[in-house]
């Protein structure tokens, strides 16, 4: 174990924000009964807001970035951990309240980890990350729902980003027909490849909402909010579905009961970073089963630790095709 190391981290002066690659000792990280020497990360939407400041998601300062992480262990109090165990960990407010996965080694509670499913290298795993993790949770929570294939079709929407990628790689496997809701064109042959019967341009949802619309689809998948979200639930059939967790568009949602009481729609909102453990499992386990890593692969690019910077702005302006993975040893 090495007793200095890179991390990337975030810190906040009367200035601003600044984020960059740091050096920091194992005393420097804080507290846990774990030591996990990280391997791979990766950047979500969420990962663009912390380190470049745009939404008020790190709560203290200094602060490593990346809400996910995969490695080994290097030393464990816990009898459930032991050294050379694989483990990942998503959420449970890293690079919020807890420094994350942008360091050569992170030290956190072991309730926290997830044993790495045999199916996945770490840096797979991190190409699922909490974006990978939380379609799966809201495939979940649509089956809980009664949502089936035969029911109609499921729209995915910013089916570009990584949330949307693996969502449709996921319900295509599962059977469903995806409508994939893009404002990116050129991408029609990528997300097919991954399963997308059909394309649809998000200007269609992402105007003007309307209180009720025709009946288009049985359920959603829907990382953008606002005006989008709106819109989809305006369009789902009667007894249908939408699962909610993200908020690209914006926080709010201008709609009316309408869809709720005269379709009888259920909204499901999807929260990843604090879910129990016991579903966090179970969305691993059904990750290892019904996600294709070979199309896991086409919608993956890998990057440097010294990049994740750059990486974060191109996420928040809509550049970033599917799943990004950093390397960080």
């Amino acid at each position: 174990m090495k007793n200095r190391f890179r991390a990337f981290l975030i810190t906040k002066d009367d200035s601003g924000q600044k984020a960059e690659l740091a050096e920091l000792g194992l005393n420097d990280l804080m507290d846990g009964d774990v030591v996990v020497a990280v391997s791979h990360s990766t950047v979500n939407f969420k990962d663009g807001l912390a380190l470049t400041g745009r939404s008020p998601v790190v709560r203290k300062f200094p602060m490593v970035g990346g809400i996910d992480l995969a490695g080994t262990v290097e030393t464990s109090s816990n009898p459930d951990f032991k050294p050379g165990d694989k483990v990942l960990l998503n959420g449970y407010g890293l690079s919020e309240t807890h420094f994350g996965g942008y360091s050569e080694y992170a030290r956190v509670k072991s309730e926290w980890l997830v044993p790495l499913p045999k199916q996945f290298t770490t840096a797979e795993a991190m190409a699922i990350g909490t974006a990978g993790y939380t379609s799966m949770l809201c495939v979940l929570a649509l089956e809980d729902a009664g949502i089936t294939p035969d029911k109609g079709p499921i729209v995915v929407t910013g089916a570009n980003g990584g949330v949307g990628s693996v969502a449709i790689a996921i319900l295509a496997k599962l059977g469903y027909r995806v409508i994939a809701s893009t404002g990116r064109k050129e991408e029609e042959a990528y997300l097919k490849s991954l399963g997308a019967s059909e394309i649809i341009d998000r200007a269609e949802l992402s105007g003007e909402p309307r209180m009720l619309g025709k009946e288009r689809w049985a359920g959603a998948i829907d990382s953008v909010g606002s005006k989008t979200l709106a819109n989809v639930i305006a369009s789902t059939q009667y007894g249908g579905a939408v699962a909610a967790c993200g908020l690209a568009q914006g926080m709010d949602l201008p709609t009316s009961v309408a869809p709720f009481i005269l379709r009888g729609i259920s909204l499901l909102g999807i929260d990843s970073v604090q879910m129990r453990r016991e579903r966090r499992l179970q969305a691993w386990e059904r990750l290892a089963r019904d996600l294709d890593v070979k199309k896991l692969a086409s919608m993956t690019s890998t990057i440097k630790l010294a990049d994740v910077k750059q990486a974060a702005n191109d996420i928040l302006a809509g550049k970033v095709r599917g799943r990004i993975v950093v390397e960080i040893a």
